[in-house]
């Protein structure tokens, strides 16, 4: 299952009924927010606005707000398919084959991952139609006003490029951007975001321009993979083409020394001057809180260019689970086998849509020795964007963590709070409201595993209340007997 762009996806989604087509009229001010928050708390379709009032371009939204449609985007039907795929690339990587017929089937999943690497080509849909000075407006785009007290329109599904000064290294990610003009708009780059990296680097350089491309839509796993958090040194288009099992073609932009996906709807060019701020903000966020006003980037258009009748692609945030939660989810399961990799203890990881990704982060160890669950906390608070997590809870190997029932009843009852709370202090997301500073605060882990003599603890652990076997097996071939 493969797709070459939005369109083949929407086709896709709307012959499984996974689409609906509202022809009604609707403004893009709140009332889409409304109608789609309803339609994703009833777990329903995606949905394609055809008649968005003042416009003539069609907008979707909800693609990837169910796991069933998400692993479609991805190009499967489960998104363990791609867990086990990784673990696969990983476990080449790890262990050279033996024999002429693995060592000749790894060289064809090598060649195979090398032919899925970016490719440039000369031309793309997504330069269709081509705006420049005065006729590129971003107002022409259906851009959401999402909740009430929103500082104004934001674009919120788009994959924002840019290039590291030092080393030339692509940067893909989906960073909310505010409409302040037809020709300006706030770049929300985090602190602890590669884009954001690329601004600061910029920034002490003096360099008085740094080039952006913004592209909205192409294949559903493009879209998808700015939401990845990849370390700094890999390209989102190149893992894109690695899920796709296809290179992602890329076009060489207009006025901006920059490559897009080209089957992109629309693509933004332009840049932001180093040292040049605006406020940005209030948002609704994806905390269920509104994130404040604050200073970021200014991104200058330069170019505007979009398919012959384009589609516009976005999505809309708040208290959870919304469309990102299902995002975030695909991300948390492909991400798996690489922090196994280099924590081999870690067999399971949650991050359940009511901690927001990283308030909460739930795993599972094969514990071994003392202090094991400590060091496991330490070690996810030193990787990537695992710095950000605020409170990590560790479980043993059998409990299930997808299960937030059965882990609230293990720390609640393996808990000793003196014992088993561990607390530090470190960098916190910008979106955290609760710390006494912006972005740095306590972060809290609890080990709720169950304890024994290599843990110092001298009493008797009682075990779990679980029927035999030999009863099991007897009911289930009586069941039907039992007229229930």
């Amino acid at each position: 299952m493969r797709f070459k762009d939005l369109r083949e996806f929407i086709s896709f989604l709307e012959s499984k009924g996974e689409l609906r087509r509202i022809k009604a009229s609707v403004s893009r001010e709140l009332e889409i927010t409304e109608i789609t928050d309803r339609v994703i708390a009833a777990g329903g379709p995606a949905l394609m606005f055809e008649n968005v009032d003042g416009y003539d371009i069609p907008l979707v939204i909800n693609l990837f707000g169910s796991h069933q449609r998400m692993a479609w985007a991805l190009g499967v039907d489960h998104i363990d398919e791609l867990t086990d795929r990784v673990r696969q690339i990983i476990g080449m990587a790890q262990t050279p084959p033996t024999g002429i017929v693995n060592k000749l089937r790894t060289l064809g999943e090598l060649a195979g991952l090398a032919r899925s690497q970016p490719k440039t080509v000369r031309s793309g849909p997504c330069q269709d139609v081509v705006l420049t000075g005065d006729e590129a407006d971003v107002n022409m785009l259906p851009a959401l006003k999402c909740w009430p007290l929103d500082g104004g329109r934001y674009i919120t599904l788009p994959l924002v490029i840019s290039r590291d000064p030092d080393s030339g290294r692509r940067n893909v990610g989906i960073y909310r951007m505010q409409i302040y003009d037809g020709r300006t708009m706030g770049m929300h780059w985090q602190s602890h975001k590669v884009g954001a990296r690329h601004y600061r680097i910029s920034e002490e350089k003096g360099q008085e321009r740094m080039e952006v491309a913004v592209a909205l839509g192409g294949d559903p796993t493009t879209m998808w993979s700015g939401s990845m958090p990849l370390p700094p040194d890999m390209d989102e288009i190149g893992v894109a083409g690695v899920i796709r099992g296809e290179a992602v073609e890329m076009v060489r932009c207009k006025t901006v020394d920059l490559e897009v996906p080209a089957q992109s709807e629309f693509v933004l060019e332009g840049y932001v001057v180093p040292g040049e701020l605006r406020s940005e903000g209030p948002f609704g966020d994806h905390t269920g809180y509104y994130s404040l006003a604050e200073d970021y980037p200014v991104f200058h258009l330069t170019a505007i260019t979009h398919r012959k009748d384009p589609i516009y692609p976005t999505t809309f945030v708040g208290r959870p689970p919304k469309e990102d939660y299902f995002m975030g989810k695909a991300s948390e399961r492909i991400m798996l086998p690489a922090l196994q990799m280099t924590l081999p203890e870690l067999v399971d990881i949650n991050m359940p849509a009511e901690g927001i990704f990283l308030n909460l982060v739930i795993v599972s160890i094969k514990k071994e020795y003392a202090g094991q669950a400590s060091k496991v906390m330490h070690a996810l608070w030193g990787l990537g964007l695992m710095m950000l997590a605020k409170t990590i809870v560790v479980v043993d190997h059998y409990v299930d963590v997808q299960n937030v029932s059965e882990v609230a009843w293990r720390v609640a009852t393996n808990l000793d709070p003196g014992r088993d709370i561990l607390f530090t202090e470190g960098p916190l997301d910008d979106l955290e409201q609760a710390s006494a500073r912006p972005r740095y605060g306590t972060k809290m882990g609890i080990d709720a595993t169950a304890k024994g003599p290599m843990d110092g603890f001298q009493r008797e652990w009682p075990p779990d209340i679980v029927m035999s076997d030999e009863i099991r097996r007897l009911v289930d071939g009586k069941w039907g007997d039992y007229g229930i």
